[in-house]
């Protein structure tokens, strides 16, 4: 693979060669972090004082959901160097070949959703920071004008790939950070971090909203399950374990920047649920401009990270369709959302609905993943993987038709169960009361998965060739047999 950003990435979803595999897992972190430190974070960011919760109540909800959400991300980084492929396709050894589709799903549930929050806050951004500064509405169109520049600009990154994307998101940390910390200077004399909420709370008493807020902070991380492999799966298997869970998890750790710059100067605006027409009211004139760079770069940073990895994912499906096409399908769906949800639809709401989803139906998904790779050692075969990509039958992984049922048995109802239990404004379920409002769901989904997964493989054995040869597979050669 060339090593300039200028030429147009060929891999799709087969296997990289080792001799390919040059990154490293400080890289994992820039992609991570430069994907998460930008406005799509900031508006999440803000959503918990928009749910009446004072400043130090949203602090500790936003961290309690971030930290959690990192620890259970963190292991969704050791598929990809091992099996050379993204975690999409990685998790047919657990769902089998055909039955990985599932994680095609959620990775194109969480590719619209974050691509479609990363244009629209960067896009309105624009439009008011361009309002502050030359004191000029353009209303609808102007709005309209910065989502097709943002959408386009993201659409480029992607078709050229990682390389191009690597390069950005090491812009995007340095200069998202920087432009974040000279905020405290922009905001910093009228900021009280004694803020008390509005005294609404948006699920009507406390605990609830505490829990909303932790688990909408919580969707961020989540968010990169579906992603982790498509940049992991440069770094070589050699790179140590912990080097490899320490990357993702730092990122979302780190992404506290971004989620406190948010909670901070939504204590500030006059309506938090109008955060960005409000934000550009306060903002002084000197700062309107390293608003637009945030947002230009972050709008870049967030799309391009959820865009790449589902049209690499997409070209899986469609074999007819390169990667480069996949791409440029789903971006084109994806804008037709964005303008329809934005135009037409509550945004705001659709977004929380979609982030709900994510959280509910990626994270047992990555449970059942996390105690397959566990049971088998961290042993995959990497030719097997590909089987129905590349129009075959058969193989370590074929199951029953494609499907391994054990664990489609555990996910499906572990995300039934969760959204049963769901309590939020857009999705509330029929047991939302179970727990005197407080939503559950997450618990109840991961411990249903943690369970049900295990308890099947013991009661139904899988086939015995899934763990590859017993004696060898802690040794590394063994984790790319028959590659």
């Amino acid at each position: 693979m060339s090593t300039r950003v200028t030429e147009v990435e060929q891999h799709g979803i087969a296997p990289i060669p080792p001799a390919d595999q040059t990154s490293r897992p400080r890289d994992l972190f820039r992609l991570a972090f430069g994907g998460a430190n930008t406005f799509a974070t900031i508006i999440l960011g803000t959503l918990p004082i928009a749910y009446g919760l004072s400043f130090r109540d949203a602090v500790l909800a936003t961290a309690l959901g971030v930290v959690v959400g990192g620890l259970v991300l963190a292991p969704m980084a050791l598929f990809g160097p091992r099996t050379r492929t993204n975690n999409a396709v990685s998790s047919g050894a657990h769902f089998g070949v055909v039955g990985r589709c599932v994680g095609s799903f959620l990775s194109l549930l969480t590719a619209i959703t974050f691509f479609a929050i990363s244009v629209w806050v960067s896009g309105d951004a624009v439009a008011g920071a361009a309002q502050r500064l030359f004191g000029f509405d353009g209303g609808p169109l102007l709005r309209g004008v910065a989502y097709g520049v943002i959408a386009t600009a993201t659409l480029v990154v992607c078709i050229y790939g990682y390389r191009f994307m690597l390069l950005v998101n090491r812009v995007a940390v340095v200069l998202g950070t920087a432009i974040m910390l000279l905020g405290v200077f922009a905001y910093g004399g009228t900021f009280d971090p004694g803020y008390a909420g509005t005294g609404t709370y948006a699920l009507g008493t406390f605990w609830p909203t505490f829990t909303l807020a932790a688990l909408t902070a919580l969707a961020n991380p989540i968010s990169f399950g579906a992603f982790l492999g498509d940049w992991a799966r440069y770094i070589p298997a050699s790179h140590r374990k912990r080097s490899l869970l320490a990357a993702p998890f730092l990122a979302q750790v780190a992404t506290l920047l971004p989620f406190g710059f948010g909670i901070a100067t939504a204590t500030l605006v006059a309506n938090p649920a109008d955060y960005i027409t409000g934000l550009t009211e306060i903002s002084p004139l000197w700062y309107a401009i390293p608003l637009i760079v945030v947002a230009l770069i972050g709008g870049l940073s967030t799309g391009t990270t959820s865009l790449y990895g589902t049209g690499l994912d997409f070209s899986s499906i469609f074999p007819r369709l390169s990667r480069v096409r996949a791409t440029l399908l789903i971006g084109t769906l994806s804008v037709a959302f964005i303008f329809v949800g934005n135009f037409v639809l509550d945004m705001v709401s659709s977004i929380n609905a979609f982030a709900t989803l994510i959280v509910l139906c990626t994270s047992p998904w990555m449970v059942i993943m996390m105690i397959g790779f566990v049971q088998r050692r961290g042993f995959y075969d990497v030719a097997d993987l590909q089987v129905f990509n590349e129009g075959r039958q058969g193989g370590r992984y074929w199951f029953t038709r494609g499907v391994n049922w054990r664990a489609m048995a555990a996910w499906i109802p572990a995300t039934t169960l969760g959204l049963l239990c769901a309590n939020t404004p857009m999705i509330a379920g029929p047991l939302k009361d179970i727990a005197g409002g407080v939503d559950i769901s997450l618990l109840m989904t991961l411990v249903t998965a943690a369970v049900a997964y295990p308890v099947l493989v013991k009661l139904f054995p899988e086939p015995p060739e899934v763990l590859g040869p017993v004696a060898d597979t802690a040794a590394p050669a063994a984790l790319g047999a028959r590659a």
